[in-house]
């Protein structure tokens, strides 16, 4: 009968640690757990109801020896447990006048300050490096020194001599790593969320770079992300340095760690800061891009013009219709008959031969100066519709944070820049096309009326 009773009561002890290592494994849904747990607990009801039914069909003389041997045992485990609490109580009284014994020679040694220190800078440190770029090099070691940090500062126990040593190697490490250029074998994560493992090369606690492109450190990953958007006219640099295995090459260092290259290239690029300007900024270079082309136009035009009157002053006894002054010496030349009659007339017709010049020389001017006047204007009227989305957006938001207001006042400078941007230049284009006009101008004067007073001079000695 003894035998039964232990066996059902094994058969109990076994049936709940299965059924406690089932729910522990369950790595399924709620829904699993739950129905495992009814099921657990209608097998142990099942089990129960049967060695009860066993226990009563038991005769009463069993029934006693059997609560007579449960009792027995019951009182021999007992005793087992009140002697490992006084085990226990004596091993923890022995603990505390240990410690007692402990910190009173550590008083004595006066070292409360020191272990009270490594404490505080254990845990100022541990934030400290968390947000080091440097950590990103160390983070993946299996003794995670941000980990022994914060350990370290939240102990109340005596450090020992291993905790003191290890502090002072990390000291050292981080103090040695901040005046490195180091190259290492690091996981970067890309934009779209993937990590890769690539080369990596560290500037300090200042920059890294990978595969010849900018990186930021991520402290709550203790890993480096790559930048979104990079620095386009730094990219040289960092490649040569990503490539370079001795010597000394040119390179980015942001003193600030990380805060002056995120801001720079949060800087939005020419064609963004037009799309700030809306509709007056495409109305701007659409002007300017007409004067562009109009300045170029009769540049050009003027270009030719001089080089062909310059080479018909060298052969004015025979003009040539392909320049403008051959134009107005043949025009002079074909009225011969009139001038003997009547010096003014010919000298009108000579005149109006070069006033028939004129036009096409000084072509587009006019437009240029009112590209000239237009831009500032044009920009202006961007920067009042830039000012009227600043005060919109401080009437909406109730406040005058500067990031609200950061796209109306970048759309009115875009705009008064890019006025003044179209106006400076066309003025300087207009003079130039202006000085080329008249020097032409004055030398068909010149000509022509020199050319009337020979002959004038002839038909008066003749």
């Amino acid at each position: 009968m003894n035998k039964q009773l232990i066996k059902f009561c094994s058969s109990v002890m076994l049936l709940a640690s299965v059924s406690v290592a089932t729910l522990v494994q369950a790595q399924g849904t709620i829904e699993e757990v739950l129905e495992n747990a009814r099921a657990t607990t209608a097998a142990q009801a099942a089990l129960t109801e049967q060695r009860a039914a066993e226990f009563n069909a038991m005769s009463d003389a069993d029934k006693q020896r059997a609560t007579q041997q449960v009792a027995a045992n019951r009182a021999a485990i007992q005793t087992q447990v009140d002697a490992k609490n006084q085990q226990y109580a004596d091993n923890d009284l022995q603990l505390s006048q240990l410690n007692t014994q402990l910190r009173d020679k550590v008083g004595g040694l006066d070292m409360t300050q020191v272990f009270g220190l490594v404490r505080q800078y254990s845990t100022d440190y541990a934030g400290t490096f968390q947000q080091s770029l440097i950590n990103a090099q160390f983070a993946n070691e299996e003794d995670n020194r941000i980990e022994f940090l914060q350990e370290v500062g939240a102990s109340e126990r005596i450090l020992t001599a291993a905790q003191l040593e290890r502090f002072w190697f990390e000291m050292q490490r981080e103090m040695t790593a901040s005046g490195q250029v180091a190259r290492y074998n690091g996981t970067v994560v890309e934009p779209n969320g993937t990590p890769i493992t690539t080369d990596v090369v560290r500037i300090g606690p200042f920059l890294a770079i990978a595969n010849g492109e900018y990186l930021s450190y991520i402290p709550e990953l203790s890993r480096l992300n790559l930048l979104p958007r990079q620095p386009e006219p730094l990219l040289g640099d960092a490649a040569a340095l990503q490539s370079a295995t001795s010597g000394y090459v040119p390179a980015i260092f942001d003193t600030t760690r990380g805060v002056l290259m995120a801001m720079y290239v949060e800087r939005p690029t020419l064609w963004e800061r037009i799309e700030e300007g809306e509709v007056i900024v495409y109305v701007i270079l659409i002007v300017g891009a007409l004067g562009v082309l109009a300045f170029i136009y009769q540049l050009l035009y003027l270009i030719v013009a001089r080089m062909g009157v310059s080479a018909q002053l060298r052969t004015l006894q025979s003009p040539k219709s392909n320049n403008a002054l051959g134009r107005v010496l043949l025009a002079f030349k074909g009225d011969v008959t009139t001038l003997n009659e009547n010096a003014e007339v010919a000298e009108l017709r000579i005149s109006e031969s070069v006033m028939r010049e004129v036009p096409k020389l000084e072509r587009f001017q006019p437009f240029l100066r009112l590209v000239v006047a237009a831009g500032p204007l044009l920009g202006l009227v961007g920067t009042v519709m830039g000012m009227i989305v600043t005060f919109q957006s401080i009437t909406e938001s109730g406040s005058s944070d500067p990031k609200l207001m950061a796209n109306g006042i970048g759309q009115a400078m875009i705009a008064t820049l890019l006025g003044l941007g179209i106006a400076v230049p066309m003025l300087f284009a207009n003079a130039l096309l202006n000085s080329l006009s008249r020097s032409i101008v004055q030398i068909l004067d010149e000509q022509s009326a020199g050319m009337l007073a020979d002959n004038l001079e002839k038909r008066k000695h003749g």
